[in-house]
């Protein structure tokens, strides 16, 4: 059965030297570069894999080059597949 419900999903990324040079540039310009290079980036890929306005990026997190994502469970497994990609977790609410 294909799962319809978009549940909030973590995508973390493989190693990117261009998001370790931006990052280790500790300069207000060299933060919002890095901004900019990474949620580019996430956006590309999701747009690359994913069908157009089936999914919701709620935010890139620049400390770890990953974003948040409201997907379905099958689209988790398409991402989990994309070659950039290191991890794709869903959230897990705590009790």
């Amino acid at each position: 059965m294909e799962s319809t419900n978009n549940e909030l999903h973590f995508v973390f990324m493989n190693y990117d030297p261009e998001y370790e040079r931006l990052r280790s540039s500790r300069t207000k310009r060299g933060a919002h570069e890095l901004h900019l290079y990474l949620s580019k980036k996430h956006d590309d890929l999701l747009a690359n894999t994913l069908e157009p306005g089936s999914y919701k990026k709620t935010l890139s997190l620049v400390i770890v080059d990953g974003f948040a994502v409201e997907i379905t469970d099958d689209q988790a497994n398409v991402l989990r597949s994309a070659k950039d990609v290191r991890l794709v977790e869903k959230n897990q609410e705590l009790a």
